[in-house]
């Protein structure tokens, strides 16, 4: 049976640290579910009539996500190809929780997972964590990371090798 995962995410290597974690656990339970997996973050397209006519997701996504993310989940899936039947990226763009609610209904999402350590700094991201918690119908869970101050593979693909 396939259940959808929302991770709150700002598209850094230390975010997918909530994915690995949440699959190490689905893997050591013994789960026999296959996940579809949404890489979500709040985006702000703005008022501009030019934005929003001109800016895909694709663009915006060539702003916000870094190279190094896609090759780093691609390998975290490549671990795991028993729990995951796909994996998608997406940007949330509303600003009501009932906008949020809604994607979430649309999305069939069943559980979603996300870290207070983890909170978007890039122009025109914002935090999804609000939105989440709010929503009665999900079923949510706070993942604590322990993010290390000195680590010498920070911002590199080879961080993403590093136990959580």
């Amino acid at each position: 049976m396939n259940r959808t995962i929302l991770i709150a995410t700002d598209y850094s290597l230390e975010s997918l640290n909530i994915l690995k974690k949440v699959l190490k656990e689905k893997d050591e339970s013994g789960d026999q579910h296959q996940y579809h997996i949404l890489l979500v973050s709040g985006y702000d397209t703005g008022d501009s009539i030019r934005d929003l006519l001109f800016n895909t997701k694709g663009t915006i996504f060539n702003k916000i996500r870094p190279k190094e993310f896609c090759e780093a989940y691609s390998i975290i899936r490549n671990k795991y190809p028993h729990l995951i039947s796909k994996i998608t990226c997406d940007i949330f763009t509303g600003s009501f929780q009932r906008t949020f609610n809604q994607y979430v209904k649309s999305n069939s999402i069943d559980e979603a997972y996300f870290s207070p350590s983890v909170r978007s700094k890039e122009k025109g991201m914002f935090d999804m964590i609000p939105f989440i918690k709010k929503n009665k119908d999900l079923e949510s869970r706070e993942i604590s990371l322990d993010i290390r101050e000195k680590l010498p593979e920070r911002g590199k693909l080879a961080e993403i090798f590093v136990e959580v």
